[in-house]
């Protein structure tokens, strides 16, 4: 892939730093981004890894439309042929006892920014009509998230705004994956207080597998992508399960108290 460009975000640890790494190895041209300083540790550690291309990463807040732009801009009109849509917010606990900021930043960041930025990117890929788009959404997004409440819901939307925009540009060159991983071992639980949960504290995937196989789903063109087999029956199970019951199961692995002793 060398001399090709691709946009990662949510590229400082776990499954978007996966991402970034096989596309460094591919010999892509990367441009990483993330809402914390370590995403220029995670540039270096790529710079010194294997690969041909040039990496350049921007710690920008990705939950405003005005950090988006800043993303965009840093792209130099430079055409994007694969942009990875991977920046993401959890947060734990009953909706009602969590603080209003931190879950408007989950929507703000899982749904706004990254609507906004395919909006952008994609928008240039169809004038090309080239382009390859890699969503990050979620097995979540197939069950009603009890005490994950807004973070399931806005991996619901990106399951859906994925299917929907790739039948859009079905008669192009444009493709649009979308990778649903379970419960994977990165930052995110930690970072959504969720240690003291069964999903919080029990084995996960690993983030590299998870990050090889979307890449890989990507590259065939494939529409989407659950990552594990486990994580496959489970989806399929969500499928043909009343929301209700869904919801009280997912009590069970995602309320406060609930880790593995």
């Amino acid at each position: 892939m060398a001399g090709q460009f691709a946009i990662v975000t949510g590229a400082s640890t776990g499954i978007g730093f996966e991402l970034a790494r096989i596309c460094a190895r591919e010999g892509f041209d990367l441009l990483i981004a993330a809402d914390e300083p370590e995403i220029h540790d995670a540039a270096q550690k790529l710079r010194d890894e294997k690969g041909g291309g040039a990496i350049e990463a921007l710690h920008v807040d990705l939950a405003t439309m005005e950090g988006v732009d800043q993303l965009y801009d840093a792209a130099k009109s430079r055409l994007v042929d694969v942009l990875m849509a991977n920046a993401g917010r959890g947060l734990g606990h009953a909706f009602l006892d969590q603080d209003w900021p931190r879950a408007r930043e989950v929507i703000d960041t899982n749904v706004m920014g990254t609507t906004y930025l395919i909006h952008k990117v994609g928008r240039d890929m169809r004038r090309a009509d080239q382009g390859r788009i890699l969503i990050t959404g979620s097995i979540a997004g197939f069950t009603p998230g009890s005490f994950q409440a807004v973070y399931n819901a806005t991996k619901s939307y990106l399951n859906s705004f994925s299917f929907a925009l790739r039948e859009e540009l079905r008669e192009t060159k444009i493709s649009v994956t979308c990778l649903m991983p379970g419960a994977t071992e990165t930052e995110f639980f930690a970072r959504a207080d969720m240690l003291d949960t069964k999903v919080g504290s029990e084995a996960k995937d690993d983030a590299a597998m998870v990050a090889r196989a979307g890449f890989d789903a990507m590259m065939k063109g494939e529409g989407d992508v659950v990552s594990g087999l486990k994580n496959k029956i489970q989806s399929a199970v969500a499928n043909v399960t009343p929301a209700e019951r869904l919801a009280k199961q997912h009590r069970k692995m995602a309320e406060p108290g609930t880790a593995k002793s």
